[in-house]
């Protein structure tokens, strides 16, 4: 199996069509679901798109980062039938590395509690040390 990375933009709907063949779709809240994901795929610091021989997206993660200090991961996704080959630790690696080296950049998300395996494997830890402000008020559901 051949997978390519790369740094890319992805369009909102190219985004949204990945998002239905991950586990990551269903992270999302209902409310003005495509503009928010429109302003998401603009804004972030760091865009990696993994895609197989046929070019259809396999993987994406996108992060936040000052290139100096720290990396936010706020998405990270591999298609459901490519989950367990290594797409996701490299694109988590090829992030680090975009963001500054590991030297220099601490790395932080919200992970899924079934993700968070996956992460402890990569040898990131659960923290308590995190504030949250949050009074938003979401209606979750599922991008199918």
């Amino acid at each position: 199996m051949n997978v390519s990375y790369r740094e890319e933009r992805l369009g909102a709907d190219e985004y949204i069509d990945f998002l239905k063949r991950t586990n990551l779709g269903s992270q999302y809240p209902k409310e003005r679901f495509k503009e928010r994901i429109t302003k998401l795929v603009k804004n972030v610091s760091i865009s990696l798109v993994a895609r197989n021989d046929d070019n259809d997206i396999v993987g994406v993660l996108f992060g936040l980062t000052d290139f100096c200090y720290w990396l936010y991961v706020t998405d990270l996704g591999v298609a459901r039938e490519y989950e367990g080959n290594g797409i996701g630790r490299t694109l988590m690696k090829k992030a680090h590395e975009l963001a500054g080296g590991e030297k220099d950049i601490a790395v932080y998300l919200v992970a899924n509690e079934d993700a968070i395996p996956f992460y402890e494997k990569l040898g990131m830890k659960l923290s308590d040390d995190v504030m949250q402000y949050n009074k938003i008020d979401w209606t979750e559901f599922t991008v199918e």
